[in-house]
């Protein structure tokens, strides 16, 4: 109830002051587990990617969102809560089981599953090389992947900045289905995996029109930093 509250009050104020596009909501199934696999440009796309969707999208974000403390800790909490966000440890093997997990249990129940598989926001507007949970997710649930691109929210806004440019529109693009069905009750090995999340990839791609990298972007991002740490801010199992 909360979520469908926040999306009628904010949202509603979004398109308003900012005048949003979007295209190919039609290709998001009505009914039963989808996973809409986005680009991620912009902390606004939490905002402007499952605005246009009727149905609620769940995603898996870094548990930072709602672990701070004070009153903008409860606000950062309640307003993730809100947007049908789910808490995840991004440490990397256990943590990383746990996320695929929890997906698994969201799509297990019908729900749409929302997921960046970059992992963090793009440092520099290009689409770098997906991580290979999106792909376990879908063989092993057997849900259809929405690829979905997000348009000009990076100029929209920038890394580090808060107030957006609002020479730009934000836009949001869902493309046709990907069926990896003929895959389910398959061992997903690491091979299977990269071919199956290249191609989720390389649709997402065709829909946003980036130049794609075949590097990680937390590496990336690290590099850009000259921290050589890899650290990211986005979830992406």
């Amino acid at each position: 109830m909360f979520y469908w509250l926040v999306k009628l009050t904010l949202g509603t104020s979004l398109k308003i002051i900012f005048r949003p596009r979007a295209s190919g909501v039609k290709n998001v199934p009505r009914h039963g587990p989808v996973i809409i696999a986005s680009n991620h440009l912009s902390f606004s796309d939490h905002f402007f990617g499952p605005l246009p969707v009727p149905r609620k999208v769940v995603f898996l974000a870094k548990a930072e969102y709602f672990t701070g403390r004070g009153v903008k800790g409860l606000i950062s909490k309640a307003f993730f809560s809100g947007v049908g966000q789910i808490p995840i440890d991004r440490g990397g093997g256990v943590a990383s089981e746990q996320a695929i997990q929890t997906g698994l249990r969201v799509l297990a129940a019908g729900h749409v599953l929302g997921i960046y598989p970059e992992g963090t926001r793009s440092p520099d507007g290009r689409l770098y090389r997906g991580k290979t949970g999106v792909a376990r997710l879908a063989i092993e649930s057997g849900a259809p992947v929405v690829p979905c691109a997000m348009i000009d929210t990076f100029q929209f806004q920038p890394p580090t900045t808060i107030w957006p440019n609002m020479r730009y529109r934000p836009g949001v693009r869902f493309g046709t289905p990907l069926d990896f069905s003929r895959y389910h009750g398959r061992e997903a090995d690491g091979q299977l995996l990269r071919v199956v999340t290249d191609e989720i990839m390389q649709a997402i791609a065709k829909l946003s029109g980036q130049e794609y990298v075949d590097v990680d972007a937390r590496r990336a991002k690290a590099e850009r930093a000259g921290t050589g740490d890899g650290t990211g801010d986005g979830a992406g199992a």
